[in-house]
């Protein structure tokens, strides 16, 4: 599925611009706007991924999150047991 795309103009530091061209050149990318593209994409993703790692550190200082999950433990505990023995089961 094709994606729309925008013409837009950037401007960057000449330094970026030569290290794009030679990556464009040592064919690491098709054009500038592939090896732009591709370079936003895995920044916005680093981006996300942090924001899910913070998400998740507040989860484990949030006493009532920990009290929910060790109560959730303790229901599904007699579950784990049961699927524990009949996996041990010979057949």
């Amino acid at each position: 599925m094709e994606q729309q795309t925008v013409r837009t103009t950037l401007t960057i530091p000449q330094d970026l611009l030569e290290a794009t061209d030679k990556a464009v050149q040592a064919g690491k990318a098709k054009s500038r706007n592939e090896f732009v593209t591709r370079a936003l994409r895995r920044e916005l993703a680093v981006q996300k991924r942090v924001e899910i790692d913070a998400a998740l550190a507040e989860m484990a200082n949030d006493v009532e999150y920990q009290a929910e999950v060790l109560q959730m433990e303790a229901e599904f505990a007699p579950a784990q047991w049961e699927a524990l023995k009949l996996e041990e089961t010979p057949e």
